[in-house]
């Protein structure tokens, strides 16, 4: 038996499948174009949603403490908040010290609740500046906001609980693979599921992502090298020890799964002799098994509203409607204030909003041009300015696109992709990943990881939950778990 080297066998099974190259301009779309069937309602017994969504609230309650002192107990310090490396986001020090004296938390605590903030999308960093997310401003007074923030930690809690100290990362990525099998039968049980049952499960599952990648025998893979991960710098490669994958026991791994699955309050464990969904837990395995993502509900009234609500109202209506809701509620208003509010949203948190406040700008047409032209220094806003400068100018739509740079179109899908994960479905964000410009998902990734959005890792966890393709959720979850610590 042969097998292809790594790379060669990654790229030739992650390029992305295009019938024809869409737009980004027509991937902004994506969001809005959602299907209108009726979302299928969740098993009898599941809590309302303002129950979970208290659930959810316990959950990150120190996260949100950590989150609102470090919007609003820290003065600006020259080199932020954290240390010497951005790219990592530990607090310093001196700051971990700061908020551990004023919440009557551990420092430990404090980096835990911080870290969960990031994941969860409640802290967002922007170079050298944390900045509160839209679900921070949002958390008291938008139950679906809360909720999806914890499906966000819920799909990184591998990220949240670290792997065993010794065991090799392809052993943990084929952990991460086979646990949502392991999920499916917690929910599918309703009730309580015996710790040797899961067990069990977990090594067959295991067994069967071994078998379907080929993988010859332990007998045989001595003589012959076997595909594996990059490892970390000085980390020992796993070929130059035969025979370490039989030695890392699967039982060691289900308990991390476990533990890392309760530290995110998705179950509970009876002193390691079974596990129970959650009701949090439950919700959100169904949720994932329908493949459906409710959409956050909007007061009545949008001519009445702010922008914000207005175009909060608008996100559930197809692009003609939403046009139709644009115009009422810009006749009732000044341009100069229509134009600011819009341009407000847009400068906030939730990608969703932003794109949404550049189509209602597309409705005020010329006496918004001199404001918008102005917002094009702005890095968050620069991608969607000059597709609106392009189209006012006279570009068909589709071909607005090709005045981006490519940094640039690459932000503007990542920051699609972060609306889509927010508020679209599971096949949306799949749908999405066809309009990247890239040619590989390896490709796409490295420029995703260099573009520094603040939405990349929560982007890639998001889609690694959704592609149906294990061995490229397992390089995208790679890819997230990289940029989540600083790696390279």
């Amino acid at each position: 038996m042969t097998s292809r080297k790594p790379d060669e066998q990654l790229a030739r099974n992650s390029r992305l499948r295009l019938v024809r190259p869409r737009s980004l301009a027509t991937a902004r779309q994506a969001v809005t174009a959602r299907r209108t069937r009726p979302a299928p309602r969740p098993p009898e017994g599941t809590p309302a949603p303002a129950e979970l969504a208290r659930q959810a609230r316990t959950v990150l309650a120190d996260a949100v403490r950590i989150a609102r002192w470090a919007a609003l107990g820290v003065p600006p310090m020259p080199e932020g908040l954290w240390g010497s490396d951005p790219g990592t986001a530990p607090l310093a020090d001196r700051v971990q010290e700061r908020a551990a004296a004023a919440l009557e938390l551990t420092p430990a605590e404090v980096r835990a609740g911080w870290d969960r903030a990031r994941l969860a999308g409640l802290v967002e960093l922007h170079g050298s500046t944390a900045r509160p997310g839209w679900r921070l401003r949002a958390w008291d007074r938008d139950d679906m906001a809360v909720l999806r923030g914890w499906v966000a930690l819920f799909d990184a809690w591998s990220l949240v609980h670290p792997a065993p100290a010794g065991v090799e990362p392809y052993a943990v990525a084929e952990v991460v693979e086979a646990v949502p099998q392991m999920l499916s039968l917690l929910q599918l049980s309703a009730g309580p599921v015996l710790m040797p049952v899961l067990l069990d499960l977990l090594q067959q599952r295991v067994a069967e992502l071994r078998e379907e990648r080929c993988e010859v025998p332990q007998s045989q893979s001595q003589s012959q090298p076997r595909p594996s991960e990059p490892q970390p710098a000085g980390t020992e490669d796993p070929e130059s020890r035969p025979g370490s994958r039989l030695d890392v026991p699967v039982s060691l791994l289900l308990d991390w799964a476990l533990a890392g699955l309760s530290a995110v309050g998705a179950l509970t464990l009876d002193q390691g002799r079974s596990a129970t969904l959650t009701p949090l837990g439950n919700w959100a395995v169904w949720v994932k098994l329908e493949q459906i993502c409710v959409a956050a509900q909007s007061p009545a009234g949008n001519i009445e509203q702010s922008a914000e609500d207005m175009l909060r109202g608008c996100a559930r209506l197809t692009p003609g409607p939403a046009r139709v809701e644009y115009r009422a509620w810009l006749a009732a208003r000044t341009v100069s204030s229509a134009v600011t509010e819009l341009l407000a949203v847009a400068r906030g948190e939730d990608a969703l909003l932003r794109g949404l406040a550049f189509e209602a700008l597309r409705v005020v047409g010329a006496p918004a041009e001199a404001e918008v032209r102005a917002a094009a220094d702005e890095p968050s806003l620069r991608p969607y300015v000059l597709l609106w400068l392009a189209e006012y100018e006279g570009a068909d739509p589709e071909d607005a696109a090709d005045v981006l740079t490519r940094e640039e179109a690459t932000w503007l899908w990542v920051d699609t992709a972060a609306a889509v994960a927010d508020h679209g479905e599971p096949q949306l964000l799949l749908r999405h990943l066809d309009s990247a410009m890239q040619g590989t998902v390896p490709a796409l990734i490295e420029e995703v990881r260099a573009g520094g959005h603040p939405r990349t890792v929560q982007v890639l966890v998001a889609l690694a939950a959704a592609h149906p393709d294990p061995a490229l959720a397992k390089a995208v979850r790679r890819a997230a778990f990289q940029v989540h610590s600083g790696g390279a």
